[in-house]
C-alpha cells in the first residue's frame, strides 16, 4: 500500500477540518444574540438598582441618577453601539438594555 494520500482523500480531510473550525466560530458570533436579558429579579440587578428603562428610575430612591445617564453612555457597556441589548461588565453572560441604568453608572470617556 502507498502512504501517499489521494487527491480525493486530501480534499475530504480538508473539508472536515474546515467544518470543525466553523462550528466554534459560529457559536462565538451568536453568543451575544443567545445570551439572556438581565431580569429585574436577578440578585445582582437588585443589588445594583438596575432598571431596564432609565425613565422608570425613582430619583428619590436613587439620588445619584441624572436624566442624561443610561447604559448607552456607561463605561461598563460593551458590544456594538446601537444594539438594543448588549453585554455589560457587571452582568457576565447576560445582556442589559441600552436604555437601562444602574447605580454603578460611570460616564464613558
Amino acid at each position: 500500500m502507498s502512504d501517499i494520500l489521494s487527491r480525493r482523500d486530501a480534499l475530504k480531510n480538508l473539508a472536515l477540518a474546515a467544518g470543525a473550525l466553523a462550528v466554534p466560530v459560529s457559536r462565538i458570533a451568536g453568543a451575544a444574540a443567545e445570551a439572556p436579558h438581565v431580569a429585574a429579579t436577578d440578585p445582582t440587578a437588585v443589588a445594583l438598582g438596575y432598571h431596564e428603562d432609565a425613565k422608570t428610575v425613582d430619583v428619590k430612591k436613587f439620588v445619584t441618577y441624572k436624566p442624561d445617564q443610561s447604559c448607552a453612555n456607561c463605561l461598563q457597556l460593551q458590544g456594538k453601539a446601537g444594539d438594543a441589548w448588549r453585554p455589560c461588565n457587571l452582568f457576565p453572560g447576560k445582556l442589559v438594555s441600552e436604555k437601562g441604568w444602574c447605580k454603578v453608572w460611570v460616564k464613558k470617556a
